[in-house]
């Protein structure tokens, strides 16, 4: 019984160093794949794993999160700050990915916390504890619709935000390309030579 104690205490500890060394991408295109992620988090350090954190309570094609191991702590929170400092664009998504610590409830596979009992049973509409439950479920079902119209509302103004820059590429690509056609039709340097000014390479 000892043994078997500590080696659940042992994974356990085990468990806590992978949490401190993981982070939490949010905000990444449902397009990424873990070769990408892995691609992106490699300048800061060695990557472990990538590990995709599935939604089933949301019905909308939202952007998904990624639980990535690092090396050690240390590169865990270079990503962290990093990216808190600086915008990080991972496949030209209109929004900047989130690097957040990781915590222990994210992991599907995280072991039961030793000395940890967790009791359950069936409650009886006679019960006082069963109107309390219905008060929960309710509450549940409440911030389900509330956290629904919230995503909702961020993909419709991420939307907009997608087309704001792509009417932004396109508004540069036509200046650059004004720019060319000028270039090529000789009608820059006549006015350069107009007015006196060097166009040469060297200055």
């Amino acid at each position: 019984m000892s043994n078997t104690s500590e080696e659940a205490k042992k994974k356990y500890a085990d468990f806590e160093e992978k949490v401190k060394r993981t982070v939490l991408l949010d905000n990444l295109s449902p397009e990424v794949t873990s070769a990408v992620v892995k691609t992106a988090l490699e300048q800061f350090g060695s990557v472990l794993s990538v590990e995709f954190i599935p939604n089933l309570t949301i019905p909308f094609d939202i952007p998904q999160s990624a639980l990535v191991e690092m090396a050690d702590a240390e590169k865990a929170s270079k990503v962290i700050k990093t990216m808190k400092e600086f915008p990080f664009m991972i496949s030209g998504m209109p929004r900047p990915v989130r690097a957040l610590v990781a915590k222990p409830e994210m992991f599907a596979d995280r072991p039961p916390l030793p000395g940890r009992k967790i009791n359950f049973c069936w409650v009886d509409r006679s019960d006082p504890d069963f109107e309390v439950a219905d008060k929960l479920k309710m509450l549940c079902g409440k911030h389900t619709k509330e956290n629904l119209a919230l995503i909702q509302l961020q993909l419709e103004e991420e939307e907009k935000l997608a087309q704001q820059q792509d009417d932004m590429i396109q508004s540069n690509y036509k200046k650059h390309e004004m720019i060319e056609l000028l270039l090529q039709d000789g009608i820059v340097a006549k006015l350069a030579n107009h007015y006196g000014i060097n166009l040469s390479e060297d200055c």
